[in-house]
């Protein structure tokens, strides 16, 4: 048998992402298998054609009824996918943080 590396503590096994609007929280999926698909829509020609297809991989059927809910306006509801994709992918700066 070859050689076995045991990786598992340097993994960290975080759970979800969340996004806090009008105070109501937001669980994003962020398993490596909906953020690769989601970054493969990314690099087609028209992504805003894949919204609702990363919003549906993004978000659970019961986080996507909290976002109903919330009334969204399309450009509000375009920064919340942005925040979550950025999030999920662990590509998120906070404004704050980057200014300290």
């Amino acid at each position: 048998m070859g050689k076995i590396v045991d990786i598992t503590d340097k993994l960290t096994f975080d759970e979800n992402p969340s996004i806090c609007v009008k105070g109501e929280n937001i669980e994003i999926n962020a398993d490596a298998p909906t953020i690769l698909k989601i970054m493969g829509m990314m690099q087609e020609d028209d992504f805003t054609d894949k919204i609702t297809e990363a919003y549906e991989l993004l978000f659970s059927s019961n986080e996507r009824k909290k976002i109903e809910k919330l009334k969204l306006s399309y450009i509000d509801f375009n920064k919340v996918i942005e925040t979550a994709m950025m999030l999920a992918s662990g590509t998120y700066e906070d404004e704050e943080e980057m200014g300290e």
